[in-house]
């Protein structure tokens, strides 16, 4: 079967996001003051082969894990579904 990931990989909510503090003042700039605290991060879509659901989730999050997602800075979620 395959499957399709969709990944959204945040900073963590203690630490600083530049990006996000610059377009938050941006905001404020052009005049959008109703919108504050802007966190920006990574969403990912892969596709993975398996046999069912529960072994496809653990080979995402063993990628999460190992390689798309920095845990001491980010962290990340993710679904799947039948592609």
């Amino acid at each position: 079967m395959k499957f399709k990931a969709s990944i959204n990989i945040m900073p963590l909510e203690a630490l600083l996001d530049p990006q996000g503090k610059a377009v938050s003042q941006s905001m404020d700039n052009l005049g959008i003051t109703e919108i504050s605290n802007v966190r920006i991060g990574k969403h990912i879509t892969l596709f993975v082969d398996s046999n069912d659901e529960k072994s496809a989730g653990e080979a995402v999050e063993k990628a999460c894990t190992k390689l798309l997602c920095n845990q001491i800075m980010e962290s990340f979620k993710f679904t799947l579904e039948e592609a």
